[in-house]
């Protein structure tokens, strides 16, 4: 189903969930995609108690066996010259989601999914952010009512703890990807992903 596919995989500043992440990219590739990485500025420059930036990146090269793109310059050519089949960003937080929701481009992950929707294809979004049921619930509904916007099911991750923290399922980011190439929301979009 993905095999020949050349799907992007931007990854955003929400550092806990890289290692729910890193092998979704994994399961992509085994697929036979083609994953090409892009990442924020945050990812490339942030070292943080879940790990250093330059370790990030190579995990990630090595994981796509590809160089990533790092620059908004480097990510614009996914448009018109070297178009995606589709974009997955995951994690997407809040920051990201409320710029990609009011056509804010400002990051090389921003870029790419711009070039992506400008080729009518799918935008696979996969959330963490402590606002989801808060300021940034509007820009949700707002992505949910966009065509070619996918989400990846999601839930609250810490209910009583943090109550506007939304969290998705990265474990079903590929079978999104597929029902998005076939141009469906993967159902059911909202669950229980709290322990």
């Amino acid at each position: 189903m993905l095999k020949g596919k050349r799907i992007g995989f931007g990854l955003t500043g929400s550092h806990c969930t890289y290692e729910e992440v890193l092998p979704q990219i994994a399961k992509l590739v085994e697929s036979g995609a083609e994953v090409v990485p892009i990442v924020s500025y945050t990812l490339q420059s942030t070292d943080t108690r879940f790990g250093k930036a330059t370790e990030w990146v190579e995990k990630i090269e090595q994981l796509t066996n590809q160089k990533l793109i790092g620059s908004i310059v480097e990510a614009e050519p996914l448009g018109p010259k070297y178009p995606l089949d589709c974009m997955v960003i995951a994690p997407l937080t809040g920051n990201s989601l409320s710029k990609l929701a009011n056509a804010l481009t400002d990051s090389p992950v921003l870029m790419a999914a711009k070039a992506t929707m400008r080729n009518l294809k799918p935008v696979v979004i996969a959330l963490s952010t402590n606002d989801g049921l808060g300021l940034n619930g509007s820009n949700i509904m707002k992505l949910m009512a966009t065509k070619n916007i996918y989400f990846v099911p999601f839930g609250q991750d810490a209910p009583f703890k943090k109550p506007n923290s939304l969290v998705a399922d990265m474990t079903k980011i590929k079978d999104t990807v597929i029902e998005a190439l076939n141009g469906r929301q993967i159902q059911p979009i909202l669950i229980e992903n709290y322990g």
